[in-house]
């Protein structure tokens, strides 16, 4: 009998649903650079019968190319002079959750390894592990959630694609924040989501409407690092998928249009081996020295580790003055304003990174945040006073405008080079370079009404 949550499954439960014929297909899924879950659907016989320690094979170029899946000179790990051999997928098998919205479906998370077994360490989630690990060596272990806004069009994917993502549909023509009679509009889908991720294994709290038109959010509880950051991919991969076969199409894009963009908001705390709260204590407000110093080195160096919470252009386009996406970078109790937002209290203290949307990579957002935290304990960075008021006119650091700087200041950074060291910093670094030279040379709708005639 599992003790496990409904939905995920043991080793033993996958075989033994396979062999009565429950499950014929196993999903084996890595995670690549831009976050989206890459690998094979296995028959889930060959799978028992042939793959016995479950490790499948995939071209490097995974964990070295663009979001169009195009190859990219410049990465130590792999390139065309190296062959683009392949890298070894191996299944977490503490990880496995049934796929409810397919049929006869599990999938299990993997972790990318060379074909000798050596750990690949531009992997994002060998990136966050590496930070568990750090973690660990403390005592410690964190705690995260994510929360995940998505803008829902009534028109398919296959319909967004042949309009060029113009003149979409979206499922609520008004602002549906906390409204519930706008948000019964689609509940017909939000509800299927949703049941499909309790059944996948995770645990649903809430859903509700947001500001921009057909906008909306599913929260769920909190988990340990790894097992939220592999929830989060599944659930942005399931919602998809759940909206296509209903004929929706929905973008977790950072912005989506003028309007107000797609935030994922990063909840994080630490508990010590007795699962007991890291961060509260007798200091002001409540909090630990561990968690004064931590809040004060996501304040430090958050800035320099952008790249990680904002990786693409467009990421950029979300902090705008009075949009509920930060520009300062300051903390304040409950304060929205402020890219960190302390929440909770005892226990349940926390706090909530506001910086990234919903396009954002989870394991290397997490694990930015971690290495930050860690690097103001390590440091002993005093903590200043909570920010109070309008933090959009503050004078104080600000998130990078561009994703230009964001590189720039991650290539330098010596808390990232320590923290991740050399080669996933270079390669990261080589991806968002990547990125701002394709936009670069890119010509945009707005350069054509712009200078089409007028110019």
């Amino acid at each position: 009998m599992s003790t496990l949550t409904p939905g995920r499954l043991t080793r033993d439960e996958l075989a033994s649903l396979i062999r009565g014929g429950d499950i014929d297909t196993v999903i084996i899924a890595i995670t690549d650079m831009q976050g989206r879950l890459q690998g094979k659907r296995v028959d889930g016989l060959f799978f028992l019968d042939e793959l016995h320690d479950g490790v499948i094979e995939g071209c490097s170029y995974v964990l070295a190319s663009d979001v169009d899946m195009q190859t990219v000179d410049g990465f130590a790990l792999t390139s065309w002079e190296r062959g683009y051999g392949d890298l070894a997928f191996k299944p977490d098998f503490s990880s496995i959750r049934r796929v409810p919205w397919h049929e006869g479906t599990a999938i299990i998370f993997g972790d990318v390894e060379t074909t000798a077994g050596d750990p690949v360490g531009p992997s994002p989630r060998q990136v966050l592990a590496h930070q568990v690990e750090r973690l660990d060596k403390r005592a410690w272990h964190g705690l995260t959630g994510t929360e995940l806004e998505f803008i829902v069009f009534d028109d398919t994917y296959e319909q967004a694609w042949e309009s060029g993502y113009r003149h979409l549909s979206p499922v609520n023509q008004y602002n549906v924040d906390y409204s519930i009679q706008g948000t019964s509009r689609v509940e017909p889908l939000l509800g299927r989501i949703r049941r499909s991720m309790r059944a996948a294994g995770m645990v649903v709290e809430s859903a509700k409407g947001e500001c921009n038109f057909g906008q909306h959010e599913i929260a769920f509880m909190f988990d340990h690092l790894i097992d939220k950051c592999d929830e989060h991919g599944l659930f942005k991969l399931g919602a998809k998928e759940i909206a296509a076969q209903e004929g929706y199409s929905l973008t977790f894009m950072a912005k989506y249009n003028e309007r107000e963009g797609n935030s994922c908001h990063i909840h994080i705390s630490l508990r010590d081996r007795d699962n007991v709260a890291v961060f509260a204590g007798t200091g002001a407000h409540g909090f630990s020295a561990e968690f004064e110093h931590f809040l004060a080195g996501l304040i430090a160096y958050s800035r320099e580790l952008s790249l990680l919470l904002a990786p693409n252009v467009n990421s950029y386009k979300r902090f705008v003055t009075g949009s509920f996406a930060p520009t300062a970078l300051l903390w304040g109790l409950d304060n929205r304003t402020c890219a960190f937002r302390v929440v909770g209290h005892g226990p349940s203290l926390r706090v909530e990174c506001r910086v990234p949307g919903g396009d954002v990579n989870p394991y290397m957002a997490v694990a930015a945040l971690v290495a930050a935290g860690l690097a103001g304990i390590d440091a002993n960075l005093p903590l200043g006073e909570p920010f109070q008021g309008n933090a959009y006119v503050a004078d104080a650091p600000r998130v990078p405008a561009t994703l230009h700087e964001a590189v720039e200041l991650f290539a330098h950074s010596e808390v990232a080079r320590r923290a991740f060291g050399d080669e996933v910093v270079d390669h990261y670094t080589r991806a968002g370079q990547v990125e701002v030279d394709t936009f670069n040379a890119a010509v945009t709708d707005w350069e054509r009404y712009r200078g089409f005639e007028r110019l």
